[in-house]
């Protein structure tokens, strides 16, 4: 008789469901689409697949097998075979659970919470009688970070955060001048069509993949590794990054940086040029590309914004500035700057690379400023080693910490020579530090997470502690500063402010205040004290440098000790008209003479002049697929006319790419009003950014909030 089991046909794959938009939902990936198997390790998914007969379990063996990478191989991560098990063994890939029903096969495939981010390929070898196994595609998957999973390096356990720095794919980028500071909003669109396409097109594109391309796919289950490719790739000094940086103020090979929405229409420019770098960037569009790179593959990030940020080339925490007798602020030979506002990133991990208690935010800076293991990369520096002085700890640590630490001291210059210490300031740097509040269009003050208050005895042992590494036992500050103290400038015999009269508005002049105090302990006479002040304002640069003089004016003064006294200074606008950057800042700089002490003060003023506002309205209720009409209105409140006025749109979610419109001229008191007919896409929390650029004036933003429903189904 013939034995049954020789009866049972072998086991043929006839069909795979791999289940795509329920595990795509499962895996947080739907907004990246439902066509496109996306998911995170560390978690199950769902496979179904059809054969021939039913499937016996005692009988049939499958093996699974999933590959990435250009050479697959187990030894290095990027090769996983796993049996079909009845459940699962723990943080492994593995293929358990399974549901039989008919002819069809239900698994559960596990991948495990350390394996390499990237494309894969998933198949399946089914045994045959004869002794040899026949093998199957099964399909393709994207498998990136999983910050829900306990097991994962970037595990955040807060949905609420979650929402913010993996979910969100709009923010504001903190601008301006730590008095004025201004929120940008941007478009980060981590979730647009082929974005995540572009991210992996990131990685390939290093120098660390072009040289070895296996070595460098086997580290993508690092995200500290991960996360210094995608630093160096942002910028293009060593690579064909994403970015060109430009300092000056010529853009016409390029974009302006200030011109820029978002994230989307640079990212797929690189793409679509085979990977020429787009020009151009600055800090605040470095930082707010990476967020999107890093939301992207599923690192929690964020991005931060340090107010008079420095930048100290020689290590030795001391920025030193210059100043003639004239009050102008004198261009420095010495890379050392500060800027006025300097913008990284934020991403959250595991520091498994360092010792117990450096876990969290780390601080990654794609701005390239000087190499790091010989790339132009910055970090992940730990927030927490940052703010304890441990800037021996990798990577970059002491560069983000001088960035908020530095010491600043003024000097002014006679015929070349360093003349008299003007001051010594020990917390004018590292001001505001900020990032967008969970949840909120506010703004959220982090500088306690960076270090101790200002002045505090922590603040001044951890600085101590910083240098004492950075420069050895012999000193911290250079003998000369520790000399002087800071005691010197306390005992001046007259206290001098400069404040704003009105709000400084672009196109009007502007008007402020020097308040001058003499205080009777100080005075060195009896009698009135004469003060001789120079001023001198200066177009301020992003870079923390200026331009020569737009105006200057000299004062002279007699106050009484004990008495206070005013007096109005006025900037006209035909002197700044033409020689404003983009930014529109200005520092005005004083220098008194003290009468009979040969002593000089200084007093200084940073202020931003203001751009016309724009209002954004919008009709009913927003649903996807429904018409959303949008109102834009722009009064020209500025005495000038504003020319080849171009306004643009963007909004993931809302607009697919931009929407750009050309308006011309307009003149001074008039208004433009704007009507627009949009069709949402994708329903939840959405934001629409309007940027409206003249020849005039950049830079005149706004944005609004959205909420958009899901089309009901009648």
């Amino acid at each position: 008789p013939i034995l049954p089991s020789l009866l049972v046909a072998d086991l043929e794959l006839h069909s795979v469901d791999l289940q795509t938009p329920k595990n795509n939902k499962d895996h947080h990936t739907q907004e990246m689409g439902l066509t496109q198997l996306v998911l995170r390790r560390g978690q199950n998914f769902t496979i179904t697949l059809g054969f021939n007969r039913r499937f016996q379990p005692q009988r049939d063996h499958i093996i699974f097998v999933a590959e990435t990478g250009p050479e697959p191989t187990e030894l290095l991560g990027m090769r996983a075979t796993f049996p079909l098990t009845q459940t699962q063994p723990g943080n492994v890939w593995s293929a358990s659970d399974f549901i039989i029903d008919s002819n069809a096969l239900q698994v559960s495939i596990f991948s495990s919470a350390s394996a390499v981010i990237g494309h894969y390929t998933l198949k399946i070898a089914i045994s045959q009688s004869q002794g040899h196994s026949v093998t199957y595609p099964l399909g393709a998957f994207i498998l990136l970070f999983n910050p829900w999973s306990p097991e994962d390096d970037v595990y955040l356990p807060s949905e609420i955060l979650l929402q913010e720095y993996i979910m969100s794919d709009y923010g504001f980028v903190y601008k301006g001048h730590e008095s004025v500071i201004t929120s940008w909003p941007w478009n980060y669109g981590q979730f647009e069509e082929d974005i995540l396409d572009i991210c992996f097109e990131i990685l390939n594109k290093s120098l660390y993949f072009l040289t070895n391309p296996s070595k460098d796919c086997s580290q993508r289950n690092n995200v500290v590794y991960v996360c210094r490719v995608v630093s160096a790739m942002i910028n293009s000094n060593d690579d064909n990054g994403v970015l060109q940086g430009n300092w000056g103020e010529d853009y016409s090979m390029g974009v302006s940086p200030l011109e820029w929405n978002g994230s989307v229409a640079i990212l797929r420019q690189w793409s679509a040029s085979g990977g020429q770098p787009v020009k151009y960037g600055q800090c605040w569009v470095f930082a707010s590309v990476m967020c999107t790179v890093m939301r992207c593959l599923g690192v929690p990030t964020r991005v931060v914004s340090n107010f008079r940020s420095a930048h100290s080339m020689d290590g030795n925490l001391t920025i030193d500035t210059y100043y003639d007798q004239n009050a102008e602020m004198l261009p420095t030979q010495k890379p050392d700057k500060v800027w006025n506002f300097h913008v990284w990133n934020e991403c959250w991990m595991i520091r498994k690379d360092l010792p117990p208690g450096y876990n969290g935010w780390q601080v990654l800076d794609p701005t390239p400023q000087q190499t790091s293991n010989g790339m132009f990369c910055c970090g992940p520096a730990s927030v927490k080693a940052i703010r304890e002085g441990d800037v021996h700890l990798d990577y970059d640590t002491s560069l983000v910490f001088a960035a908020v630490n530095a010491d600043e001291v003024i000097w002014l210059l006679e015929k070349g020579q360093a003349q008299e210490i003007l001051a010594h300031d020990t917390d004018s740097i590292g001001k505001e530090i900020s990032t967008k509040m969970v949840g909120s269009d506010q703004r959220q003050d982090i500088t306690n997470s960076y270090k101790y208050p200002e002045g505090s005895p922590e603040e001044r042992s951890v600085f101590m502690k910083a240098s004492r590494t950075l420069l050895g036992h012999k000193r911290a500050s250079s003998s000369l500063l520790d000399l002087l103290g800071s005691e010197e400038f306390e005992d001046q015999p007259v206290r001098l402010q400069l404040h704003l009269a009105r709000m400084p508005v672009w196109g009007q002049d502007v008007l402020f205040t020097l308040h001058v105090q003499a205080i009777p302990a100080r005075a060195h006479t009896q009698g009135p004290i004469r003060l001789l002040i120079h001023f001198s304002a200066q177009a301020l640069l992003h870079g923390g440098s200026t331009r020569p003089p737009i105006w200057r004016q000299m004062v002279d003064l007699r106050v009484d000790a004990g008495k206070e006294i005013q007096s109005l200074l006025l900037l006209p606008y035909s002197n700044y008209r033409e020689k404003l950057t983009d930014e529109k800042l200005i520092r005005v700089s004083g220098i008194a003479k003290v009468e009979g002490t040969g002593r000089n003060m200084l007093v200084l003023k940073d202020f931003c002049l203001e751009p016309p506002h724009l209002s954004i309205e919008v009709s009913k209720k927003a649903v996807v697929g429904k018409i959303l009409r949008v109102h834009i209105t722009l009064t020209n409140t500025l005495t000038v006319a504003l020319t080849n006025c171009v306004m643009v749109l963007e909004g993931s979610g809302l607009i697919t790419g931009q929407i750009s419109e050309n308006f011309g001229t307009l003149i001074p008191g008039h208004t433009i009003k704007v009507h627009l007919e949009l069709y949402p896409i994708k329903a939840g929390p959405r934001q629409l950014q309007v940027l409206i650029s003249s020849n005039e004036v950049k830079e005149i933003k706004g944005y609004k909030h959205i909420f958009v429903a899901e089309a009901t189904t009648s």
